[in-house]
Formats: C-alpha cells, structure tokens, sequence
C-alpha cells in the first residue's frame, strides 16, 4: 500500500545529510496529486477566496486545468476573467514565493490552463454538439499518458464534467472508456446543478466524493462555521484580515470578504495537500478536507435548491462522523490537556484539523512578502520505526518519530492521535479510560503500546502531528498503520 505522505522518509541514511538538503530533496521528490478545478467563481466571493488559497499551494499540487463554470446560483454566465485575474496577483508574488519553495509555476502556465463551459446550466449544456473549451480539455489531461488519478475538484455545477463523460461513452470503446474513468477523481461541494446525480447513476464505477444533501449538514460547511468545540478565532473576519488581506502584498489584497460562508469549496483540493495525514485514495482514513465513508446516503429533504435530490442507486464516499475530544494549551502542568467535553459528527472529521490548516495558510501568505528568514517554514516528519507495523497480541506497539527536525531551528511538540474510526479495531486499546489519560501522547516517542487481543487480524491507526514553535505554528504528520495477529499459542 502506497501512502501519499509529505515530509518523511525512512531514517536510514539520514546522518550523512543536512536538514536543509533533505527538506529541498522531499520537495522536489514528494507524490505531487494532479488537480483539475471546476468553479463557478463570480457567483459570491468564496470562490476567488479558494483560488487565491489553491494557488499558494499549486507547487505541491499539479494543477491542470481551471475552468469556469454556471452553477445552480449562476446559471447563466461563466466567468474565466476572474481566474486570470488572480493569477495575476499570484505572478507579483510567485518570486517571493519561490524563496521560500520550490516549484510554483509561471503564470504562463497557469493562465494557459484556463477555459470555461458554456453559460448554460446543468444538463442543458449535456449531449450531442455541446462540448465546450472546458470539457475538451478536462478530456486532454484524462487522455494524458501521466499514470496518476486525475483529480477533478468541483466547486460550482458539474455539467463540464458530465459533458466530458458523456463525450468519452459516446466516443471511445468500452474498453478505452472504463479506463478513462477508471482514472478519475472526483470530490464536489454538494450538488450545485442537476447533474451530479445523473453522473453517480450511469457511471456506477466512478470513484465520488460528495456532501450532497442539505449545505447545513455538508462536511465542507466546517471549514469556516463558528461550530461548537472548534476554533472560531482563525476564521474571523478579524483573523483574516490580520493574517490574509492586509500586509500581505497584491493576491492578499485581492482576497474578498466574507459574503456567506467562508472557502466552502477549499476542503476539495485541501484533501490532496500532501502533508503526512491525508491520503486521497483512503476517503475513510481522515484528512484536512474531512472523512468520509462508502455507502447509500438517504436524504431528509427531496429538494436542495431547486435541484431534486433523487434516491441514490449505488455506494459512493459520503458524511461520516468522528468523535473528537479538543487539546487545549495549559500554562502549568501536562500540555496538552484534554477538553472536558467531546463532540461528534460529519463535521467534526473536518474542524477537528481547523487550526492547522489556517495556520498553513497564513505562513503560505507570508512567503509572499517575507524573506526566508522572517517566515515560518513546516516541520519535517521523520518516523523512527515503519509506517506499517505488523504485531501479535501481547508484543508491543513502539511509536517513535524523535528524529523529525524543523527547518528553522523551531522547537517541536508532538501529540500522537489514537484515531479509532479509521482502524477495523473496535475494542478498547487502553484497557481502562485512567490507562489513556496517563499516556504520554504528548512526546515524541512514548512509551510502547501492548497490543490488545484479537480473535482475528485488526488494524489500528495512529496520527503522531508535530508542531512547531514558530509563529504561526505549523504542523505535519505521519500516519503509523499497525496490523494486529492473534496470538499464536
């Protein structure tokens, strides 16, 4: 199994090279995920809010195509203007940038990735003759002989994909067609026109991502909703205006106010940043764009803004729950502490992340003025022992990720994450709830773990995050996988 992990790399070796060698190497060398985004940007602010955010990532992310869109909230007018402006912006900062990381690419090639369906709505823009610059060239980059997944993130209506779709049955062999699809990826914000539904129905094999009933109850909201138990203060206004538009040179500038929600669109491309925790082609492993399981949702209403929400014929990844108990910061004592209270739901497998992601964001927004030196930079994440342990019953379970390092010189801390939702293990991994609290998940290397008793292999999942010192903290992960055998008697 292969995992999508930023920042690590076994440790043999490591003695012979710098910190500032490896962490230019693991640049270069990590598993970049090709991205190709469908926006209908124009139609209220949070769409430019997503692109000015995607393209401070767009060197760990291969885009491929950016295109603009109707949705069912602009059903008429297609605005790829918006897009190229700013990228502009992006082009006065991209040297800044460019100090701090490599890869950003010019804005040549980004402006050349631009295109737009055509200013027609859902399945009207559906069928013979009504292909359009968007879907043609959604069908180049699938047509491509680059073996990855294509990755189509859809933040508006998803007609430019159903036209491509639609193009390849009709065009291709079923053979060649199966294969084609057999590559895509796909993760909507909800159904914004009325074919998303008729996407999942007459291509039963397509790998979906979607939030599709009620926007109050979509994963996605949690990026920025003042939910209980998250972290309200780093999607403020305030916040934002601190941290993103002001002082932060011409592509802060141009980052809008809040309208009705903030970046709702963000979760779907945020869920292939390569940063140790997510995993794209694991939807149910957890990641900064939320968790989600494989199945038949049923929906509480029969209509999402004028688009019928029709029974789903077949499985797709959907709304999932996790329950979370925050860390709090303690002045005095063990750090960090437990909340006294726990929350769970779809939305918490996105929030719980909350504060790590903006904090990545307002560093990223940085680089475009600062100089190295006076930027924060990542940890690096460097495990000690295997991602992926295989233990009997009894043997113990050693976690160890003491030879992580930052960049800048930065002190670290570290909190391993018992991640029970993800593992096939069900039972109680410390015994008794006082076993738990008095585990130092709190250091980078705690004491081993005694693997529990099965009656059959299990899987149990560990997140150890580090975070450094700097201002504003960052963080990475590494994701240790532990297979669990009965004992042999």
């Amino acid at each position: 199994m292969k995992l999508n992990i930023l920042f690590i790399v076994l440790v043999m070796g490591i003695s012979q090279s710098s910190p500032a060698s490896l962490l230019e190497k693991n640049i270069q060398d990590i598993d970049k995920q090709r991205l190709f985004v469908l926006t209908d940007i124009g139609n209220e602010p949070d769409d430019m809010q997503s692109m000015i955010r995607l393209l401070l990532y767009s060197n760990i992310i291969d885009i491929e195509g950016l295109v603009a869109t109707t949705s069912v909230h602009q059903k008429d007018t297609v605005k790829p203007e918006m897009i190229e402006k700013a990228i502009s912006a992006y082009g006065e900062v991209r040297n800044n940038l460019l100090l701090h990381e490599p890869g950003y690419p010019s804005t040549d090639l980004l402006n050349s990735l631009v295109s737009n369906g055509p200013p027609v709505y859902g399945m009207n823009g559906v069928g013979e003759g009504k292909d359009s610059l968007g879907s043609r060239a959604l069908i180049t980059a699938l047509k491509s002989e680059d073996p990855r997944p294509l990755w189509v993130s859809v933040w508006g209506g998803a007609y430019t994909l159903a036209q491509a779709l639609w193009e390849i049955r009709n065009s291709e062999t079923s053979e060649r067609s199966c294969a084609l699809i057999e590559k895509l990826r796909i993760f909507t914000i909800s159904d914004q026109d009325d074919t998303g539904s008729w996407i999942r129905s007459n291509f039963e094999n397509l790998f979906f991502i979607a939030s599709p009933d009620a926007y109050a109850g979509a994963t996605w909201t949690a990026m920025s909703e003042p939910l209980e138990g998250s972290n309200v203060d780093v999607v403020s206004n305030t916040w934002l205006e601190n941290s993103i538009q002001q002082g932060h040179g011409p592509l802060g500038a141009l980052y809008p106010d809040v309208a009705f929600g903030m970046e709702g669109d963000t979760p779907s491309w945020l869920y292939v940043v390569p940063n140790g925790l997510n995993s794209p082609e694991n939807p149910n492993w957890g990641s900064w764009g939320g968790r989600y399981e494989h199945r038949i949702p049923r929906y509480e209403n029969d209509e999402l803004w004028s688009i019928p929400l029709k029974n789903e014929s077949r499985p797709f990844w959907t709304n999932t729950d996790d329950e979370y108990t925050p860390r709090v910061f303690a002045n005095w004592g063990r750090t960090p502490t437990r909340s006294e209270k726990s929350y769970k739901g779809n939305r918490v497998t996105l929030w719980r992340w909350r504060e790590d992601l903006q904090n990545d964001f307002a560093a990223r927004m940085d680089w475009c003025t600062r100089d190295y030196e006076e930027a924060n930079h990542p940890p690096v994440v460097l495990l000690n022992t295997l991602h992926e342990i295989t233990v009997r019953s009894g043997e113990k379970i050693v976690l160890d990720a003491s030879k992580s390092y930052d960049p800048d010189g930065d002190a670290l801390s570290y909190l391993w994450i018992y991640y029970p939702e993800v593992g096939s293990f069900k039972g109680d991994l410390f015994l008794s709830k006082n076993a738990e609290l008095h585990w130092p998940e709190n250091v980078a290397a705690p004491p081993p773990l005694i693997a529990p008793a099965v009656e059959k292999t299990e899987t149990i999942h560990f997140i150890v995050k580090v975070t450094d010192k700097g201002s504003p903290k960052l963080t990475r992960y590494a994701r240790v996988i532990v297979k669990i055998e009965p004992r042999i008697e």
